[in-house]
């Protein structure tokens, strides 16, 4: 199997306090690996790592085949990255700023400029300048520039954030459109778990500056759960209800007006008439399957038990 990207015991201390601790990620070629993690939990820190903006106090990083060192450079000539917000010149257009981007890398093929702003929806902008952007035209042009010397490894870090539900679904149709037509292998992090669920091979899921799940979504999927959610405010009648009434036990308490019943035996319709018939003020009944979203916070709290 041919692996794009592979780091071994990958560790970055910063002034005596782990941010990245003893992390081993292995990125298949062509597919598309998503970063799952908290605030803090060390996403941003790999990637700058690994596109060499700082070096690693412990482990290996391996690219393309090749081992990362001080002396790395062709390496980077076939990587496309964006590391937290991506920055131009705003009193340029988007055709200049690529312009100067491509000058920059020594890669002359103007045509390429064409090719990346038609792929982000931005080759009719003309000369409007890029402080005239909305935020997800900035956040397309960013791709735009990473994919100008089309790479084979593109790097991104929080793509979508910010993006309203329009903007999110061209990036994510964009990515996919990358990973599946031109063979790219793309890593990603993302707050937004339902959209990495739904553009991701893999994921990797961070906590405490460790690794401590990779898996593939096909995976997650064929063992997600299905259970029946009620949204009620007569919480602890229902329970009684439920527990005592039906003899369900297996179902589980969110927040303070949610139930989960893991227990199907009973069908909704069941469970909703005799909660019905008892008084139980029910606001909504759903039946469902766990999510991505589900699977992360259950990896974090089991990873929480074993700390």
């Amino acid at each position: 199997m041919e692996y794009v990207l592979r780091t071994t015991k990958l560790t970055k201390i910063f002034n005596g306090k782990d941010c990245v601790s003893d992390v081993n990620i292995n990125i298949k070629k062509g597919e598309i690996y998503g970063l799952l993690g908290p605030n803090g939990a060390g996403k941003t820190t790999i990637m700058r790592m690994i596109t060499n903006l700082i070096k690693p106090t412990a482990g290996e990083i391996e690219i393309l085949g090749e081992k990362l060192t001080n002396e790395s450079y062709e390496v980077f000539k076939r990587i496309g990255a964006i590391i937290e917000y991506p920055v131009f010149y705003d009193k340029l257009t988007a055709r200049e700023n690529l312009e100067l981007h491509l000058e920059y890398l020594g890669y002359y093929d103007k045509s390429a400029i064409d090719k990346a702003l038609k792929l982000v929806e931005l080759e009719d902008t003309g000369s409007k300048k890029v402080k005239d952007f909305s935020l997800g035209m900035k956040q397309r042009l960013g791709i735009a520039r990473a994919i100008s010397t089309k790479p084979e490894f593109l790097i991104l870090d929080e793509p979508i954030n910010g993006l309203d539900p329009v903007g999110i679904r061209k990036v994510r149709e964009l990515l996919k459109m990358l990973s599946r037509e031109y063979g790219m292998t793309i890593l990603l992090s993302s707050h937004i778990l339902s959209e990495m669920e739904k553009i991701a091979d893999t994921i990797g899921i961070l906590d405490n500056t460790k690794l401590v799940k990779e898996v593939p979504v096909e995976a997650i999927r064929n063992a997600n759960t299905e259970y029946v959610e009620i949204i009620t405010s007569d919480l602890r009648k229902a329970c009684y209800v439920l527990s005592n009434d039906l003899g369900i036990s297996n179902f589980k308490l969110l927040d303070d007006d949610c139930i989960r019943i893991y227990d199907l035996n009973l069908s909704q319709n069941q469970i909703s008439k005799a909660l019905i018939l008892s008084g139980v003020n029910i606001e909504s009944i759903l039946r469902k399957k766990s999510s991505l979203e589900d699977y992360f916070i259950k990896t974090l709290e089991e990873d929480a038990k074993n700390a």
